[in-house]
């Protein structure tokens, strides 16, 4: 079992930058991938960015390529999405995903789910 709590969500300008935090709880952390998922009003909830259980393997969508790097502290029980450049579409609410496996499995059948935490861009 593992539980996750977000933090690091906020109000930005077009261009500022925020850090999303996700804290799990459990003792097999370092054995799953984990990973941020977001949400648009209106819009399907959509993958953003994972991190295999080792950090050695990342993935992004597209749209955050180059402006967005997720890390994790398998020490601390951490992953962190540092969101650079953000822009109005990137307004959501964003969700820690985690999944026991690789970066795919991540991508396409996360298992636990934090409460989401909102970020705002304004232009």
């Amino acid at each position: 079992q593992v539980q996750l709590v977000e933090s690091g969500g906020g109000l930005v300008q077009a261009g500022g930058s925020l850090r999303l935090s996700c804290a799990a709880s459990g003792r097999t952390f370092s054995s799953y991938a984990m990973g941020w998922f977001r949400q648009a009003p209106g819009k399907e909830r959509e993958f953003v960015a994972a991190i295999s259980w080792s950090g050695g393997s990342t993935s992004y969508t597209d749209s955050v390529k180059g402006r967005f790097t997720i890390s994790r502290d398998n020490a601390k029980n951490t992953v962190s999405l540092q969101m650079n450049s953000l822009k109005p579409k990137d307004t959501a609410v964003y969700y820690c995903a985690a999944a026991p496996g690789n970066v795919l499995l991540l991508r396409t059948s996360p298992i636990y789910w934090g409460q989401g935490t909102q970020v705002t861009v304004s232009s």
